[in-house]
């Protein structure tokens, strides 16, 4: 993603997701990581209305697999909550 490559990577991701979620189910960890990772993707580009359901989405996964106390679910946590913070500085995006 540091290279800027946005439209490259999204249609990717979404290749990925799909094939996960139809693999290893709507609620596995590796769909989760893989919501994440659009998530920054979508974010880095100020896209934060699309990015927030999947870090949403990634979270409830991460939570429910691991518990509150694991560090994917507290890395994707704490950067939601940073997203939402700029999401808050930044209105329309």
């Amino acid at each position: 993603m540091s290279q800027g490559k946005y439209a490259e990577a999204e249609p990717l991701y979404q290749r990925s997701l799909k094939i996960k979620e139809k693999a290893l189910g709507k609620d596995h960890p590796s769909v989760a990581t893989t919501l994440y990772g659009l998530a920054l993707l979508y974010k880095s580009q100020g896209k934060y209305t699309e990015a927030e359901p999947l870090y949403q989405r990634s979270v409830e996964i991460f939570e429910k697999a691991f518990g509150r106390e694991h560090s994917n679910y507290k890395t994707v946590k704490k950067n939601y909550s940073k997203m939402l913070s700029e999401k808050l500085k930044f209105p329309n995006k």
